[in-house]
């Protein structure tokens, strides 16, 4: 058996390699929007990602020529104790199956980060409307990017059943929530 046991992954013998730590601050703040976190119903809610005082508005030059951004934000209302590194069910449902870490796109990742596709919808100075942002207000954004089609997955793409599954009603309108009115 490997040493450090079979999650290790590491050899009798060696040394486990190095973990490197960055410092990173958020270069945008998300403004309105979702504000409470849900699993399903993201869709159709407006938001805004306004850009730090710190980066000039000539960083955001040219944004306004496409649809879509690449936002890399942080699940900023988890705690370090949400982390789960082990297999398990999403969402809890055991009809799909228990899968690793780093096959979640949740919360419970290590470094609770998450990289969403909203759509842009306009440019004022700083601020960059937005629809289909999951995040909620207050969410610190660490980077963002226009979203280039050429830098999409290349090739056919493929998945087992249960996300789509489990997202059937992730991007549906939030006006349609059973409990409506809370975006």
């Amino acid at each position: 058996m490997p040493h450090g046991g079979p999650q290790t992954g590491i050899a009798r013998g060696e040394e486990p390699a190095p973990v490197t730590t960055y410092e990173v601050e958020s270069i945008a703040t998300v403004v309105g929007g979702h504000t409470r976190v849900q699993d399903d119903y993201q869709g159709g809610v407006e938001s805004v990602i306004r850009l730090n005082e710190a980066y000039s508005l000539e960083t955001l030059q040219g944004i306004d020529e496409f649809s879509h951004l690449t936002v890399t934000w942080r699940f900023h209302l988890a705690q370090p104790e949400d982390v789960q590194l082990h297999a398990r069910s999403p969402r809890g449902n055991v009809q799909w199956p228990a899968t690793g870490t780093f096959v979640h796109r949740n919360h419970r990742r290590p470094n609770q980060l998450a990289v969403s596709y909203p759509r842009l919808l306009s440019v004022d100075g700083r601020d960059l409307l937005v629809t289909d942002l999951d995040a909620v207000d207050g969410t610190p954004v660490i980077d963002l990017a226009p979203y280039f089609h050429e830098m999409g997955p290349r090739g056919s793409l493929r998945q087992p059943a249960w996300p789509g599954e489990m997202l059937a009603d992730y991007w549906r309108d939030t006006g349609e929530r059973p409990s409506a009115g809370l975006p």
